[in-house]
């Protein structure tokens, strides 16, 4: 097995597409933008600045390099969604809900003419998203649940369809079908190739990247390395699941470790059996949110939710969780049984952010001139690009209809996003949840199991699920 110091899609990289790791900072600076993080979520932002006002002197800090957290290292999902956002939206008048979806489809499109633009070579192909109910029952009833509340929300018949088993089974010869619910509002990527095409383009753009320069602590006006001190009229830390990290913000983004597998290139023939032709993402509506997509080169790359480390600590390196990955490796050879003797070496995992609310968000503070932009929850690849350009037009006070939308915020996180508990009721909580979804997945995925103890676990799951 290949335990990936970062990711498959790192690896994969050319130096074409991955040029010589940025220079470290070595003597003090004074910009007029400080980023924390290279990340999506930092690049964007530099993009979108630089965009709206060239003349702003820009520079990005960042611990490792380019990519080396969640953007490397994701699924490859580029969702016209983002998390949380039946919250976000259910409370608002019907109309101005469905701008704030249009804004939220758009970002694929947005994320697209950018790509083209800048000459960004990163696989993506807009094949869609299939929520399929397989391998058990229970899944049924909780998919179709879930496609009733999403066009109560605004979302037209188009933009989420159901189909039957037979519909499923012509896309994806998923085992045990029962339907599924099609989105088109998605598209595979090469993640780790968005990643450092976006920072070749805001370097042309004439900002800075500072690769090993990893920023200790930060106030208005003022970060600090190691080494040296950087002033600047505006710091944006943009560091999602690792942002716990700094004192700051650790209470207010929960780090939960994905964890993904990824075959050799299928044979032609296998992809026949398998489906995907289109090159849908796909994933079962099991509550440890599988994701899968079919890469550019043919491979079959898999993932599902994995652990939290005690004290919402990050986790960059992944090869010591065999056992965990051999859970996920269960999954998606239950989910494809044509897979049974498939040859899936390549190993790896990824530091994703969670709020409180389970919702991400753009937020600037004009009396420090600090901002910040997070909690993805898993879906970062798009909403990154949202709530970039929701930040930049907040840090540029600017009034616009991306401003006004119910994930933008004016002031500080204290005042404005909910705080997770402390330790360790954290751990306790998400280790209970999490050995209680995983009974779910060994009881449901036997077919011997007793109806009551069924319709028991399923309960409980539920219970649980509603406390996070």
């Amino acid at each position: 097995m290949h335990y990936h110091d970062t990711s498959f899609w790192v690896s994969d990289l050319t130096p074409d597409n991955n040029p010589a790791q940025r220079a470290e900072l070595h003597s003090d600076l004074e910009v007029d933008i400080a980023i924390i993080g290279a990340g999506y979520t930092g690049l964007w932002s530099a993009y979108y600045l630089k965009q709206a006002k060239p003349e702003l002197s820009i520079a990005i800090f960042e611990a490792r390099e380019v990519g080396f957290g969640a953007s490397g290292r994701n699924g490859g999902w580029l969702m016209g969604s983002i998390e949380g956002q039946d919250e976000l939206l259910e409370h608002l008048p019907l109309e101005r809900r469905r701008r704030a979806l249009q804004q939220i489809y758009g970002l694929i499109d947005e994320t697209q003419r950018v790509c083209q633009k800048e000459g960004i070579d990163c696989d993506l192909h807009r094949g869609g998203w299939l929520n399929v109910a397989a391998r058990y029952p229970e899944q049924l009833p909780r998919l179709q649940q879930s496609l009733k509340h999403l066009h109560h929300l605004g979302h037209r018949p188009e933009d989420y369809q159901w189909l039957d088993a037979a519909q499923v089974q012509e896309r994806l010869n998923i085992q045990n079908p029962y339907g599924g619910i099609f989105t088109p509002h998605t598209a595979r990527i090469q993640p780790a190739k968005l990643a450092a095409g976006l920072a070749k383009a805001v370097e042309r753009l004439g900002v800075k990247i500072y690769s090993k320069t990893a920023v200790k602590s930060f106030k208005s006006g003022q970060l600090t390395t190691e080494k040296v001190t950087v002033n600047a009229d505006i710091i944006l830390p943009c560091t999602e699941g690792f942002g716990c990290e700094k004192p700051s913000q650790k209470r207010f983004v929960l780090p939960i470790q994905s964890l993904i597998i990824a075959t050799e290139p299928l044979s032609d023939d296998l992809w026949q059996e398998i489906g995907l032709n289109n090159n849908e993402t796909f994933g079962d509506a099991s509550r440890l949110s599988t994701y899968g997509q079919r890469t550019a080169d043919n491979r079959l790359v898999f993932g599902a939710r994995g652990t939290y480390q005690f004290g919402g600590q990050p986790k960059a390196r992944f090869d010591d969780a065999a056992t965990t990955f051999d859970a996920t490796e269960r999954l998606l050879r239950e989910a494809l049984p044509m897979l049974a003797s498939a040859d899936i070496p390549h190993r790896w995992g990824g530091t994703l952010g969670i709020t409180r609310s389970g919702a991400p968000h753009a937020l600037f503070d004009k009396a420090t001139g600090i901002g910040y932009a997070g909690g993805y929850g898993g879906e970062g690849v798009g909403a990154s690009n949202l709530m970039a350009r929701t930040l930049v037009d907040l840090v540029l006070q600017k009034d616009t209809e991306l401003a006004s939308m119910p994930w933008a915020y004016r002031g500080t996180l204290k005042q404005h996003i909910k705080r997770w508990e402390p330790e360790p009721l954290r751990w306790l909580g998400y280790s209970g949840i999490l050995k209680m979804l995983e009974y779910e997945e060994e009881v449901l995925n036997n077919p011997q199991s007793p109806r009551w103890k069924r319709r028991t676990v399923n309960r409980l799951a539920s219970a649980a699920i509603g406390l996070m």
